[in-house]
């Protein structure tokens, strides 16, 4: 039976995109079946595994709106094992045309759940917001990961997070966890960067990885080529690091 976790945080720039991309392709190639489902209406996502966003005629909005299956909206990408839901820039509207409808929150994990028999993992690029598609990201999901980037505002708007996800534990979703918190963009020449680190682990010990996302400009590069780290330049300390959080999820989850 798979697992659905979701890929979390209201605050833009702090690596969900590169997560959700770069996590999907390292559990592929160490052989876990995963669905990749992009529910950011920016897409990037779908365009960092090599989909061209303007050929995506079904995709998440068509899912939530129920006119396609699952089945329909999954392409294949080139990335081992790794099969993806698309994004398009039409998912902006789903917000709004999902606002009076019942159980609004549900219409994802009405659409997907029957899937975790087929993946290992399902993985979900949340929003940089905390509306109506971070909210059926997080009542469909088993649990959450939680990227922080090792800056200055880093800490600020986590409360924010942690307790949207608490009140989905309790109206929506009672099983959702934190699969983790992940620290992103760390470079260790700054002090900041350390202290960052510091505080975190300090105030959630458990919680957070220990795998730490470290900055690297490869990472930075691959989207732009349309591929995963992994793909891009696997000898990359990014590409060590994701596979590091890869066997580290999988590990946790045995």
């Amino acid at each position: 039976m798979g697992k659905i976790i979701a890929i979390a945080n209201q605050k833009g720039g702090v690596g969900k995109t590169t997560t959700s991309v770069n996590l999907a392709a390292s559990l592929g190639v160490l052989e876990k079946k995963v669905l990749l489902i992009d529910a950011d209406p920016q897409a990037n996502a779908t365009s960092g595994l090599g989909i061209d966003v303007e050929q995506v005629e079904i995709g998440t909005y068509q899912l939530l709106e129920h006119t396609a299956s699952a089945e329909e909206s999954i392409i294949t990408t080139d990335s081992p094992n790794v099969d993806i839901i698309p994004s398009h820039i039409d998912l902006v509207a789903i917000e709004i045309e999902l606002v009076d409808k019942d159980e609004r929150e549900y219409m994802l994990k009405k659409a997907i759940s029957h899937l975790k028999s087929a993946y290992d993992y399902i993985l979900i690029d949340c929003a940089p917001s905390l509306g109506l598609l971070t909210l059926n990201a997080l009542t469909a999901s088993d649990s959450v990961i939680i990227p922080i980037q090792c800056e200055y505002f880093a800490l600020e708007g986590l409360g924010k997070l942690l307790n949207t996800v608490k009140s989905v534990q309790k109206i929506h979703n009672t099983d959702l966890d934190i699969e983790g918190m992940l620290l992103t963009m760390f470079d260790q020449r700054l002090r900041l960067s350390n202290q960052v680190v510091e505080e975190v682990q300090k105030h959630f010990s458990d919680m957070v990885f220990n795998t730490i996302i470290q900055r690297n400009v490869r990472l930075g590069e691959a989207p732009s080529y349309g591929e995963s780290i992994i793909k891009y330049d696997v000898s990359s300390k990014g590409a060590t690091n994701y596979l590091s959080l890869a066997k580290e999820i999988i590990n946790k989850n045995a």
